[in-house]
């Protein structure tokens, strides 16, 4: 189902709690919010369509990828990014990693680890940090 966006910056600077099973749906959700947003939109987090839960949605290639509580286990290769957000009005100066390793759950709720680079790296550390309640 797609949902609405949310952009009240004291909802999204709130953390989100961990994922469980029980909050499938919700990562379903997201997915489709995503797919419906793929024009101006590379990634969501569940805050941004109202859930305090730590999944997030992106654009991986012609696929979406769904995590459940990721985590980012190393990085390296400081940049700073200029960032916009299907949130919040504007583009901001961010400080990202060129290279990530993320762990996270999928969709099964099995657990994964993979090494991202370059863009797919980026959306991703700004999703995790919706997760974090920290807005660029």
């Amino acid at each position: 189902m797609i949902r609405e966006i949310i952009h009240d910056p004291i909802f999204l600077q709130q953390k989100s709690r961990e994922a469980t099973p029980e909050d499938l749906p919700v990562a379903a959700d997201l997915q489709d919010t995503l797919c419906a947003c793929m024009d101006r939109c590379a990634g969501m987090a569940a805050n941004m369509i109202g859930e305090k839960i730590r999944i997030i949605a992106f654009c991986n290639g012609p696929l979406i990828a769904v995590m459940m509580n990721p985590k980012i286990i190393s990085k390296s290769g400081e940049y700073f990014a200029e960032e916009g957000c299907l949130s919040l009005s504007g583009v901001r100066k961010t400080r990202r990693y060129r290279k990530i390793t993320v762990a996270w759950q999928d969709m099964e709720m099995k657990h994964r680890m993979n090494k991202l680079e370059g863009f797919a790296a980026q959306i991703v550390q700004h999703e995790i940090d919706h997760c974090d309640g920290i807005l660029i």
